[in-house]
């Protein structure tokens, strides 16, 4: 059993925008020497998220920015907000409920997705941020 990790920096614009960040995964694993594990993919902070869905501009710029307005909406009370003023308790709350990190399972030198699945970060921050997504595996 061996252990790998790389890191995958990103920049963003902020604001619910999402990355298809599923070749770069797979890049980490085909350069791991690894044939089969487990991947983690994982991004340190409280207010981004990493998904699999299908990285689609009608369902990652429309569907879940407006699924997460009307579930976690910008203008609701937020404590975070009362103690801190910064402008994104949601973001917060967003990144709690979506989760910060994905298992995914690889054989072959390759992620096992699904034929319409990707791997996605979420900005959910307010701002354009310089982020990090951990990626580490588990495999022989």
């Amino acid at each position: 059993m061996a252990v790998h990790r790389q890191t995958i920096p990103l920049r963003t614009k902020g604001e619910v925008q999402a990355i298809d960040i599923t070749a770069e995964v797979a890049k980490v694993v085909r350069s791991s020497g690894l044939a089969e594990g487990i991947a983690c993919v994982f991004v340190p902070g409280s207010t981004a998220a990493i998904v699999a869905n299908e990285f689609e501009p009608g369902l990652m710029e429309g569907d879940v920015p407006a699924a997460l307005e009307r579930l976690l909406p910008k203008g609701a009370r937020y404590a975070h907000e009362e103690a801190w003023h910064d402008g994104n308790g949601h973001s917060h709350v967003r990144s709690a409920f979506l989760g910060p990190s994905l298992t995914v399972p690889f054989a072959g030198g390759k992620p096992l997705l699904g034929q319409w699945q990707q791997i996605v970060f979420l900005e959910l921050d307010t701002r354009p941020r310089s982020r990090e997504v951990v990626v580490q595996l588990v495999g022989e």
